[in-house]
């Protein structure tokens, strides 16, 4: 197996990496939108797709012509002295954008920003913008946020008034607090009478596997545990000891890099400068630390593979293979013969602060936790390797890989 083409995440949304047609024709599609919206007050374009369809990819190619246009001599381009920029909701996330932005001639890493500093910054200068590319728009917030400096009550409303052409990634199965929490319900009503259009990229490019893995991991955050996917090149297995799990991740990361251990948010954490411990059986390692200051994103990190990645490092990115610890949280009811998700063990309190607006408390808390899941099961391109803690859904899955085929 050869990894090295793109064993990197910056190869990876690199705005030079070869496109597929569809992928081609989506970056075509973006760069006519904004120049057949550029003289109207407003237009939105929202990139819809599932996990691992290559919608960053998309989105910063778009982004990458498009100011090759605003920059270029050629005054000919109706793109030409835009003023535009490109907005992630996601620590980890600007930093790999900033790195390919040093090496695209076109770009500049102020050309990516934080929806909060870009939104306070042009509320204080009364700067408007032409075109805001938004990427993980499912993660913005929905409500005031004091904490992360957002006085306002809608951060895609904000945009809106601030931009003249929107462009934008959303999936509302990534959506992670109350705080920003998203369904199309809910975009449509923001996005109201301005002219929009919806675009959908299908084709599953990260996780390298038949349609059973993604079908699988579908219907497991769906509550359902059909029979395990067939055997295949996509390396697929459940382990009973998490230990035995996290050694051959470190082994295949010695031979192919990018390989890291996740866990859902069912351990204690807090940002106090402390290790913290994820704790299986005779596994122990301490959580993901938060070094918002180092260059390189949690992932490509040479130390992280002595940690367990959470959804907050890991959203948006690739790995080559994850091994991912099903913590209590995640349990499963042999009499329904269903998974059930167990708020009381999720330890990610944060994410259900602000429940303004939310009617079903209880349901909009497993669907948060479900999306959770869905995000960590769909980092791996060549395997996926899982634990459950839980002694009732260890012993399900133990009995599904008895009868794989």
């Amino acid at each position: 197996m050869i990894l090295s083409e793109t064993n990197s995440a910056l190869q990876r949304l690199s705005p030079i990496r070869d496109l597929t047609s569809q992928q081609k024709e989506l970056v075509t599609t973006i760069i006519r939108f904004c120049e057949t919206h550029r003289a109207d007050k407003h237009a939105v374009l929202v990139i819809e797709g599932d996990a691992g369809t290559g919608k960053s990819l998309v989105l910063n190619t778009a982004f990458t012509r498009i100011q090759e246009e605003a920059r270029s001599r050629d005054t000919k381009s109706c793109l030409h002295g835009t003023n535009n920029i490109l907005l992630v909701n996601h620590p980890e996330m600007i930093k790999l954008y900033r790195n390919i932005a040093a090496d695209v001639p076109a770009l500049r890493k102020r050309d990516y920003e934080r929806p909060t500093t870009f939104i306070n910054a042009a509320h204080k200068n009364g700067a408007h913008t032409d075109i805001v590319f938004v990427d993980e728009a499912h993660l913005l917030l929905t409500r005031s946020d004091a904490y992360n400096h957002f006085r306002q009550n809608n951060q895609l409303d904000e945009i809106l008034k601030l931009a003249r052409i929107v462009v934008m990634v959303f999936d509302p199965r990534q959506t992670l607090k109350f705080k920003g929490y998203w369904d199309l319900d809910r975009l449509e009503k923001h996005l109201g009478d301005i002219p929009h259009e919806t675009v959908r990229l299908t084709e599953q490019f990260r996780v390298r596997a038949h349609p059973d893995v993604m079908r699988w991991i579908r219907a497991l955050c769906d509550g359902r545990l059909l029979p395990l996917p067939a055997k295949q090149d996509f390396d697929f297995r459940i382990y009973d000891d998490a230990e035995t799990m996290y050694h051959d991740i470190r082994t295949l990361d010695a031979r192919y890099g990018l390989c890291r251990i996740l866990a859902t948010y069912d351990f204690p954490y807090t940002l106090n400068g402390a290790d913290h411990m994820v704790k299986a059986g005779s596994f122990h390692l301490r959580w993901d630390r938060n070094q918002p200051n180092h260059p390189l994103p949690w992932a490509e990190r040479a130390d992280s593979i002595d940690e367990v990645g959470s959804v907050y490092t890991v959203q948006g990115f690739d790995l080559n293979w994850a091994g991912v610890i099903l913590g209590p949280s995640v349990s499963y009811d042999s009499k329904s013969d269903r998974v059930i998700f167990l708020p009381e063990h999720y330890e990610d309190s944060a994410a259900f602060i602000g429940r303004e607006g939310v009617a079903d408390v209880t349901a909009a808390k497993r669907h948060v936790m479900a999306n959770a899941l869905f995000v960590i099961l769909t980092r791996g391109v060549h395997g996926l390797y899982l634990h459950a803690t839980d002694p009732t859904l260890a012993h399900r899955l133990h009995e599904l890989t008895a009868a794989r085929s």
